[in-house]
């Protein structure tokens, strides 16, 4: 008797506790889901240092592999700040406060109105700020890869601080903090317009501006060391699973199938870029393969919360082919030095990936779509106008916002470096130092 008493209690006690987990309200904190966005957010941060460093470090020539390091590291410290700031509070605004359509109310500025026990929806205000945090500080990290090679650091510094607040602040506003994008019903799950093509498009801006590097075209410039760049991209690909399933910001079905087709579309960019590689030159390249991959998770992130397995592997095969040839026409027919590929690549591939939510969306595509978020579009019609038009909108914006940005930093502390200290490589003009001392 006293046994069936003990299980009795045992099994009230645990059916009290479920009822009251399902009826719990939304600003209550879920242990589940804070625990999932906070290894999220450790996982973004890891895709910029050591990931994305790595990634940038080993592609430039030997001369320049510290500016680059140099460069990702700095930028994760001085973002973290200018978020923390007044970008936040522009994206996000504060809770309970009506936002505007471009940009937010300034309530949260140095995260005034967020405290220990602040919620935003089941995860602490402050996790949320921070994860977020993580998305602001690889965008400009990104951009890095276009000027590689022959710009100022304290030039860098300047841009990123301006662009930061003028240019991702507002467009993040635009698509996540409730923005006139976000009204229109676009898809961008986590940063197809708001992280990639405002890098990549500022990335363009740049190379155009800045002229290409010494010697580009007429002088081999091979990457240093392709180790170095495989282990990060390794590295990207393992944090992209915190940068797309973490934007669910739940430990949901949402988020296991966010990384699930983001593991697909990655493999399938991949394996497409290698092929491509394979068929028109005849060998396959290791380099030609990991920027194949990081073409396939810049591709997906836009409709990673939108999209089935199918799909994914439609998206990640797309991806890996016509970034490849972007690449190849941007800088062998336009002539354009993007020196570390960002504008083909992320460009290229944020904007195929956000029209292709407007398609894969739809639930009359079966296998291809109805997951996630999304819960499916009837027809792909309308969605694909709206999909077009956050598209166009980012472009436009951020390419005018960051030319004027660009010009005002060339009058304050000049842009590129002269010719023959580009010659002797920025690791022992800006910072004295040298990569290897063998």
């Amino acid at each position: 008797m006293a046994k069936t008493l003990k299980v009795f209690h045992a099994t009230t006690l645990f059916l009290v506790a479920m009822f009251a987990s399902m009826g719990a309200s939304a600003d209550e904190l879920n242990g589940g889901d804070t625990a999932w966005v906070l290894t999220s957010t450790a996982l973004v941060l890891f895709m910029t240092i050591p990931g994305l460093s790595l990634f940038y470090g080993g592609l430039v020539r030997v001369k320049n592999v510290l500016s680059v390091l140099m460069q990702c590291f700095a930028l994760t410290c001085l973002m973290s700040l200018v978020w923390f700031v007044v970008g936040y509070t522009i994206a996000f605004g504060s809770d309970g406060v009506e936002q505007g359509r471009f940009i937010g109310d300034f309530g949260n500025v140095m995260f005034a109105s967020i405290t220990m026990d602040t919620m935003n929806g089941g995860i602490p205000a402050t996790l949320f700020a921070t994860f977020q945090m993580t998305f602001a500080i690889i965008t400009p990290a990104l951009i890095v890869g276009a000027f590689a090679e022959r710009m100022r650091f304290s030039a860098m510094l300047i841009f990123s601080t301006i662009w930061l607040i003028v240019v991702y602040s507002p467009i993040c506003h635009w698509v996540w903090g409730g923005g006139w994008l976000y009204q229109m019903g676009l898809q961008d799950f986590a940063g197809g317009t708001v992280v990639h093509i405002t890098a990549a498009v500022a990335a363009l801006v740049a190379a155009l501006m800045m002229g290409p590097r010494k010697g580009f075209g007429t002088t081999a410039m091979p990457p240093h060391n392709l180790a170095m760049t495989v282990t990060g991209a390794g590295m990207l690909w393992v944090g992209w699973f915190g940068f797309n399933a973490g934007s669910a910001l739940a430990a949901d079905s949402s988020a296991a199938m966010a990384m699930l087709v983001t593991h697909l579309s990655a493999a399938c960019g991949a394996l497409a870029w290698m092929t491509m590689e394979w068929v028109r030159h005849g060998k396959p390249s290791v380099l030609g393969m990991v920027t194949g991959m990081v073409a396939g998770l810049g591709t997906i992130t836009a409709a990673s919360g939108s999209v089935g397995p199918a799909g994914a592997v439609v998206i990640g095969l797309s991806a890996g082919v016509v970034c490849y040839f972007a690449t190849n026409y941007l800088k062998n027919v336009l002539k354009v030095d993007d020196s570390l590929d960002v504008f083909p690549v992320h460009g290229v591939g944020g904007i195929l990936g956000t029209l292709l939510v407007g398609v894969f969306c739809a639930t009359e595509l079966g296998i291809f779509s109805g997951n996630g978020f999304s819960d499916g579009i009837d027809s792909i019609g309308g969605q694909l106008a709206v999909q077009a038009t956050g598209v166009v909108a980012t472009f436009v914006y951020t390419a005018v916002a960051s030319f004027i940005i660009l010009k005002l930093v060339d009058r304050m502390v000049g842009l590129r470096i002269d010719t023959d200290e580009e010659t002797q490589g920025l690791d022992l003009v800006l910072h004295d130092e040298r990569g290897y001392d063998l």
